[in-house]
C-alpha cells in the first residue's frame, strides 16, 4: 500500500512540477520572446554585485539552472567559462541563477574559476518571474537571451549542458 502512495504522490507531484508557471505578471509559461526581462542581480568572483539593469545597451545571458557542483549544471557553467572571452569579446554579460545560497555560488564559482555573476535565487522570485518551473527547489534549465533594450530576444526551453554556451553565442549578433 505505501509503494502505491509514494507512486500516485510522486506522479501527481510530476504532474504538477510540469505545467506551466504562472508569472507575476499574471501570464503562464517561459517569458516571451519581446517580453521585458525582470531584473536579476549576482556577485561576480571578485565581489561585485551586477545587475542586468546596469547592462542595458548589451545583450545578455540569463540561464536557470538546478543546483552547484551537480554534474550537468557545472558542465554548463564551465562551458560558459571556457567561451567567456569571446562573450566578453561582445560585451555580453551572463548571469547563472539557481535556488543555491550565496555562500553556495562562491563556493562553486571558486572551485571552477566561473568569471559571470551567478544569482541566489533562493525563494524562487527571479524563476517565478521569468516563469521557469520547480521542481524539489530546484529550477528548470532554461536560458534567456536578453536585448540592449532589456527585452527577452530568445528563449531556450530545452538545453544540453555541454554545448549550450556555443549554441547562445552563435545567435548574438
Amino acid at each position: 500500500m505505501f509503494q502505491f502512495i509514494a507512486l500516485a504522490g510522486l506522479l501527481g507531484f510530476g504532474v504538477c512540477a510540469c505545467g506551466s508557471a504562472v508569472r507575476p505578471d499574471g501570464g503562464k509559461g517561459l517569458l516571451p520572446v519581446g517580453a521585458r526581462a525582470p531584473d536579476v542581480e549576482g556577485m561576480d568572483r571578485q565581489g561585485h554585485r551586477i545587475r542586468l539593469s546596469e547592462r542595458r545597451g548589451f545583450y545578455a545571458v540569463v540561464y536557470f539552472y538546478p543546483k552547484d557542483e551537480t554534474p550537468g549544471c557545472t558542465r554548463e557553467a564551465c562551458a560558459f567559462r571556457d567561451i567567456w572571452n569571446q562573450y566578453v569579446s561582445r560585451s555580453v554579460t551572463v548571469f547563472g541563477v539557481s535556488t543555491d545560497s550565496e555562500a553556495s555560488h562562491r563556493a562553486f564559482a571558486v572551485h571552477h574559476g566561473l568569471p559571470f555573476p551567478l544569482v541566489a535565487d533562493e525563494d524562487g522570485a527571479r524563476a517565478r518571474a521569468y516563469g521557469v518551473g520547480t521542481s524539489w527547489t530546484m529550477t528548470s534549465r532554461v536560458t534567456f537571451l536578453v536585448d540592449p533594450e532589456g527585452k527577452v530576444a530568445k528563449v531556450w526551453p530545452d538545453v544540453d549542458p555541454g554545448v549550450h554556451a556555443s549554441e547562445v553565442f552563435a545567435v548574438i549578433p
